[in-house]
């Protein structure tokens, strides 16, 4: 592609200059088809949860409790048992790419499956049921067990499956959801909770935009909707929300973060776009309204998009919460059109979501809160991967006032994949791959 950007830090240090657009692409950098193919073939398992489900005789999640099941095994003093059998049960050959390990002394395993279980399969569920059944064998070998008290050994690993599509109730998690509560073609990575990103990148709302926006925009590659002239526009949304291109959202935020205001985020937006030349003053109303023409449309969906995450940065950042993320969403946009004349970001579609999400996330209808939304929901898919990434970062600066914060919902997710580099600083990874 034509267009080249310079790749900045969470921090505003320049990583890279002068790269090419496509060098970003899911479908070339080698850091974010690493990111994704790791999604796929990685698991979490919370040994400590399964030592006191065991010991408290509650298996399969709420209601299910069977004291007189209850059964004591020393799971996370034999971590390192159960990781080296794990590992050998689900690696294909000597030297392939099986990566288990224990963490937090013992109390919770990364399994991370052999690409070739992940190429042998048609969906991506090798990680869930091979750590699972991985698991569960090993539990057997370390701890001697028979037929009478593996099924209880098997409930606390799997929960209720397979009365369940899922592993309701279980401990192991994958960052994914099963592939049945994809809403259509193409939205399995875009089906993921804004608190375990958070969780992930440990909180730092850069690089929870980046892994979102990253998330986001493979998904939309995956379901066909990057074709064409909307590749770039895709791509230009990627780099400058997501990856902070040419320093525009931490140059926007650190401008406007100790002062500034939503309608300041606007103006700061409006003049770089100006002085970049990719908006330009067009005609001028009666009444004094100047409107603006865009001299590169993708461009300016692109300063729209990094706009909006910067503002989301400023405002929720001064609240340290995020339940002004779908407010901020919708002014920020809908101000940003009555400036110029020109549509905001992703031609209205974030807009549009953020009126339905604020009614859903915590209005007369919200019992969640942000954080436990994602782009595969029936409010926030319909934006094309720029409205989620705002939410993630939003929940990462969150001082604890959801009703359910990543700490609740997403600790085992957080600690497992937020082992991994790529996952937890997503922005160095991806400029270190150009």
């Amino acid at each position: 592609m034509a267009d080249t950007i310079d790749l900045y830090s969470d921090r505003g240090a320049k990583l890279k200059a002068g790269v090419d657009l496509g060098a970003i692409s899911p479908l070339r950098n080698k850091a974010i088809k690493k990111i994704i193919h790791d999604t796929k073939r990685t698991a979490a398992v919370d040994l400590a949860g399964i030592e006191k489900a065991l010991a408290a005789g509650r298996f399969g999640g709420k209601g299910r409790h069977v004291p007189a099941k209850a059964m004591n095994f020393d799971v996370v003093k034999n971590a390192d048992k159960i990781v080296a059998k794990v590992a050998d049960l689900i690696k294909v050959d000597a030297g392939d790419d099986t990566n288990v390990k224990s963490l937090n002394g013992g109390k919770q395993m990364l399994v991370q499956v052999p690409s070739s279980r992940i190429e042998a399969g048609a969906e991506y569920v090798s990680s869930l049921t091979c750590a699972s059944m991985g698991t569960i064998q090993a539990m057997i070998d370390t701890f001697d067990l028979n037929m009478f008290n593996v099924p209880e050994v098997k409930a606390a690993i799997m929960g209720q499956y397979p009365q369940t599509m899922d592993l309701a109730g279980g401990n192991v998690k994958s960052i994914l959801e099963i592939p049945q509560k994809d809403e259509g073609l193409g939205h399995s990575l875009r089906n993921i909770m804004a608190n375990h990103l958070a969780a992930v990148t440990k909180k730092n709302a850069m690089n929870t935009a980046a892994l979102a926006g990253i998330y986001e925009q493979a998904g939309v590659f995956e379901m066909g909707n990057a074709l064409g002239m909307f590749e770039r526009n895709q791509l230009l949304g990627l780099a400058y929300q997501n990856l902070n291109a040419d320093n525009l959202v931490y140059g926007t935020t650190k401008a406007n973060g100790a002062t500034g205001t939503i309608g300041t985020v606007v103006h700061s937006i409006v003049e770089r776009g100006i002085e970049d030349g990719v908006i330009a003053p067009d005609k001028k109303m009666g009444s004094g309204y100047q409107m603006y023409k865009a001299n590169d449309v993708s461009m300016w969906n692109a300063y729209c998009a990094a706009g909006t995450l910067a503002a989301n940065l400023v405002n929720c950042g001064a609240g340290r919460s995020p339940q002004h993320t779908s407010s901020t969403l919708l002014y920020f946009n809908d101000i940003i059109e009555k400036e110029t004349g020109l549509p905001g970001c992703d031609w209205g579609k974030v807009q549009g979501t953020a009126v339905g999400f604020s009614f859903f996330s915590h209005s007369i209808y919200g019992g969640g809160g942000p954080g436990v939304f994602n782009g595969n929901h029936v409010v926030t898919r319909h934006s094309r991967g720029f409205a989620i990434p705002c939410v993630a970062a939003s929940v990462s600066l969150d001082a604890g006032v959801q009703m359910f914060t990543p700490e609740m919902t997403s600790g085992l997710v957080g600690e497992t994949f937020g082992s991994v580099d790529e996952f937890r600083e997503p922005i160095k990874a991806v400029a270190g791959a150009v």
